[in-house]
């Protein structure tokens, strides 16, 4: 049978814009213990709306790794961790506990993922429960492997602290932590951050 005799056009699988990527953030201040929240993720790509108020560029997020760097001075250690630890009810994480540690010869460093089927490795919506807690220095390098998803319909989400200076339209990254740049513990390294 001749393929190109078919009764309608193909399906459209998916309209949805989907977006990976890897984002950095240095970590300026001391921070024993931070609980980042899907909220905090996907505040971390906004997009300006106005000169003082900025929306999530993304509907949903997932966690795809996590990985921590952080040196200390010689005859020092330091250390740094990631918890996937989930504490809603029916929301608990893999709670596996990925540390390392740094005597100032090479940096400390920790790689990890959520366990499949967990929540922080699906798609969450924009909300107060845990994704994952770290624990890091000042200096520390924290990257992220995320996976964003924007559906028809389903943008505008306002991310929950006020910017300054943005311009309605362009794409910004904020801290880890969902703060400006100017107040985050978390700086952003992308060229443009709000």
């Amino acid at each position: 049978m001749d393929q190109a005799l078919i009764s309608h056009p193909p399906e459209i699988p998916d309209l949805n814009v989907r977006h990976s990527t890897r984002l950095r953030w240095i970590v300026n201040s001391a921070v024993a213990s931070a609980s980042i929240t899907f909220q905090n993720l996907l505040d971390t790509l906004v997009v300006g709306t106005s000169a003082t108020t900025v929306a999530d560029a993304f509907f949903a997020v997932k966690i795809r790794k996590v990985e921590m760097w952080a040196d200390s001075v010689v005859g020092t250690s330091t250390t740094v961790t990631c918890v996937f630890a989930g504490t809603g009810t029916g929301f608990v994480g893999d709670q596996k506990v990925n540390t390392d540690s740094s005597m100032g010869i090479q940096p400390a460093h920790v790689m990890s993922r959520p366990s499949p089927k967990s929540l922080a490795s699906n798609y969450q919506v924009s909300s107060t429960q845990q994704a994952l807690s770290l624990t890091a220095p000042v200096g520390a390098v924290i990257d992220l492997e995320l996976s964003f998803i924007q559906i028809f319909g389903g943008g505008g989400v306002a991310a929950q602290n006020a910017s300054v200076a943005t311009n309605a339209g362009a794409l910004y990254q904020r801290g880890l932590d969902g703060l400006a740049a100017a107040g985050t513990k978390y700086t952003p390294t992308a060229p443009a951050t709000a």
